[in-house]
């Protein structure tokens, strides 16, 4: 803990010595350890790198970990293109389907996709498909993975146009989650399938180098239901609503328990435990919707509409949840406080 602190010191040291018109910044990866992060794409060194940057191909860099009730922890392996690997596996097209991925630095194994898995194949049977696309987004350079979330995306969009073909799926019963930049490769897994998915769940959906309305941001137009949950808005995910309906834990931008934050990481991780915590969880997350996304900035919410839930199994879609919400939450787990 103290050679952690001291390394979080002299990062901050480094950030504050560096030129005010350099915009470094500190990001976590997935296991929260901080990287000094330059986040201008056209600021970047001009020698030529000591190792060429891998030529991410989703084909066959990406990797598809299938979990049922049938194998809940040991993997089946979903190929893009392979018929066979999904007529041999569990697969089963009458359960619902439910995807995951990881963000920067992560892998499918990662934190926020077993928490996900866990709690959907503790309610039900599911079809949960991880997905690994770390070819792409271990590195330390966080522009370049930055750039790869349209392609990881039309990965993901592949694979699931092979299970409707060879295993019988539905975009109707078919969620893809994502954290931090896997929620812009959920988004663009929905683009490629024209909105028709039924949710799209972004988780924090990172913020640094991206906007509002960019080609491969997640959009309200990326499903049939689309849903943010913010809670490091405005440092590590993005301050604008890109959802059809918008959930700010706490106000979005900090959580209670993260303590002093340095970096936001541990905010930033809230988003995944929520989701996973609402799927399995009686208590819900009651959310006010709330009259503008401007209002929430300046810290007020005046009650406009119905209320909501934020996450949860089965998600909003068809209910008419749309716009900006509201909710306060526990410090630790559970977090739900109905």
């Amino acid at each position: 803990m103290f050679i952690r602190k001291l390394t979080l010191l002299g990062l901050l040291v480094v950030a504050a010595a560096l030129p005010v018109e350099r915009p470094w910044q500190l990001v976590p990866n997935s296991e929260g350890n901080l990287h000094l992060v330059n986040i201008n794409p056209y600021d970047l060194p001009e020698e030529e790198p000591t190792e060429p940057e891998h030529l991410f191909t989703p084909e066959s860099d990406m990797v598809f970990r299938l979990f049922t009730r049938s194998n809940p922890t040991e993997a089946q392996i979903l190929q893009i293109g392979s018929a066979a690997s999904i007529t041999g596996s569990n697969f089963n097209a009458a359960h619902p389907v439910r995807f995951t991925i990881h963000g920067w630095n992560g892998n499918g194994n990662d934190g926020s996709n077993t928490i996900i898995r866990d709690s959907f194949l503790a309610v039900g049977d599911f079809n949960v498909i991880s997905v690994d696309w770390s070819v792409a987004a271990v590195t330390p350079n966080y522009n370049s993975a930055r750039n790869q979330v349209g392609p990881a995306g039309t990965g993901v969009g592949l694979l699931i146009s092979d299970l409707i073909t060879h295993g019988g799926a539905s975009l109707g019963n078919m969620y893809v989650s994502g954290f931090s930049l896997g929620g812009h490769v959920a988004g663009n897994a929905g683009k490629r399938h024209g909105g028709n998915i039924n949710s799209i769940i972004a988780l924090d959906p990172a913020g640094p180098l991206f906007s509002a309305g960019q080609g491969d941001a997640v959009s309200p137009q990326d499903g049939q239901y689309v849903e943010t949950i913010m809670t490091n808005a405005g440092t590590l995910g993005i301050n604008v609503p890109l959802g059809q309906a918008n959930f700010y834990p706490n106000g979005g931008s900090s959580q209670p328990g993260c303590g002093t934050d340095i970096g936001g990481g541990c905010a930033h991780g809230r988003a995944p435990n929520f989701y996973a915590e609402s799927i399995r969880s009686s208590v819900p997350f009651r959310s006010t919707r709330c009259a503008s996304h401007g209002e929430l900035l300046e810290g007020n919410c005046t009650p406009s509409g119905a209320d909501a839930n934020m996450g949860g199994q089965p998600s909003n879609q068809g209910r008419g949840v749309s716009g900006i919400y509201f909710l306060t939450t526990n410090a630790q787990s559970p977090f739900a406080q109905g």
